[in-house]
């Protein structure tokens, strides 16, 4: 049975395209993209909701995924300490054919129906854990049986697929199944399936990082403040906050090394 990741492209004969019809057909499949993500919300609401229950409890969030699901996952992880303040190894991202397949392929990585496991012991994974699986087709063997193993030794699993009934929903506690529909280029799953994973992956760690209490109102008080641009918001933030002027919010900024911890100290001054 042909998966829906996989089946025809809706166009033809795109070589014969000009390039605003490339376009404007690309920009036209993309905007199905949320609709989709939409219908899977109350999929996400349970699996988001024992994610910040097992972070709560001194847990970790783990993703694992091949090629461009790999790849999204690292992402997302990496971007987990410098937008929220988060220690790096709360939430880990995990690649088929490690490290090296971030920037190059490797071959017949995602094909190993050994190595997630292996990969993810080597972090010591437990049961305070929880294990998000990601692939588009939903079946790649890498994912497939990292979330397996995982349900054996009884650590909570999500995933995330882009194909109804996908087989790595039945290893999943939490399945989430958002439906693109075929790519533009046929089987180009880095498309529409790959944002669709973007997007879902955005929702799980930032609503994640909210309810640990990450965000104050509408902001990132928790920041790292690793260059000019992320120093001059965290000023700014201070200074409404407080009533300071920019130098002296800077200033107090600086001292305190977080936006959290400089509004807090002076509230205390």
């Amino acid at each position: 049975m042909t998966k829906i990741t996989e089946s025809p492209s809706l166009y033809r004969h795109l070589e014969q395209k000009s390039t605003a019809e490339i376009l404007t057909d690309i920009n036209t499949e993309d905007k199905t993209v949320p609709f989709a993500v939409e219908k899977v919300i109350p999929d996400l609401i349970p699996l988001i909701d024992v994610i910040v229950e097992k972070l709560k409890a001194g847990g970790r969030l783990f993703y694992i995924g091949a090629g461009t699901s790999g790849r999204l996952g690292i992402v997302d992880a990496s971007e987990c300490p410098p937008t929220f303040g988060v220690p790096f190894d709360m939430v880990i991202g995990l690649i088929a054919g490690g490290d090296g397949a971030i920037r190059k392929a490797v071959e017949f990585a995602e094909d190993d129906t050994e190595q997630a496991w292996k990969d993810l012991l080597e972090y010591d994974i437990n049961t305070k854990d929880v294990l998000v699986g990601i692939a588009a087709s939903g079946s790649t063997p890498y994912v497939l049986h990292g979330l397996k193993k995982a349900r054996e030794h009884r650590i909570v699993t999500g995933s995330i697929s882009c194909n109804p009934n996908a087989p790595v929903s039945k290893y999943a506690d939490f399945p989430i199944e958002v439906i693109t529909g075929p790519e533009y280029v046929t089987g180009s799953t880095r498309m529409k399936a790959g944002t669709a994973q973007k997007l879902i992956l955005n929702m799980i760690s930032t609503a994640t990082m909210i309810r640990l209490g990450r965000v104050l109102d509408n902001k990132m008080v928790d920041m790292q403040l690793t260059n000019h641009k992320l120093v001059d918001r965290g000023v700014l933030q201070v200074a409404e906050r407080t009533g300071l002027d920019y130098e002296a919010a800077k200033r107090l900024l600086m001292e305190q090394g977080s936006v959290r911890k400089a509004i807090e100290r002076y509230y205390r001054m």
